[in-house]
């Protein structure tokens, strides 16, 4: 399940700015979710560049190696746009099950 909604979170963080690895494991602590490193973050960048959700580009760093910077494409703006469709409806229905409520209350 996190699998899905850390991507939907990268590439959410990555439409705001491009982005480095690095930086974005910092957001994502910074919004709470420390057990992501960038071992953990990196294959599934890997993985959106394969999908073509997102795009990189290495650029000098002011501080050691050149650095890959992602960028969101057309197709990942789209992907986003379909997971807040999905997050939306996924929150409302847990929250109904947590608070015993059904759909027509």
């Amino acid at each position: 399940m996190m699998k899905g909604i850390i991507d939907g979170c990268l590439l959410s963080i990555i439409n705001e700015k491009e982005v480095y690895g690095y930086e974005l494991a910092e957001q994502l602590e910074a919004y709470g979710f420390e057990a992501f490193s960038e071992g953990t973050i990196y294959p599934l960048l890997l993985r959106m560049q394969k999908e073509e959700l997102v795009t990189s580009t290495l650029r000098k760093s002011t501080a050691g190696p050149k650095r890959k910077y992602y960028s969101l494409t057309k197709k990942g703006e789209e992907e986003l746009a379909q997971f807040k469709s999905r997050w939306t409806l996924l929150e409302a229905n847990v929250n109904r099950v947590l608070q015993k409520k059904t759909k027509g209350e």
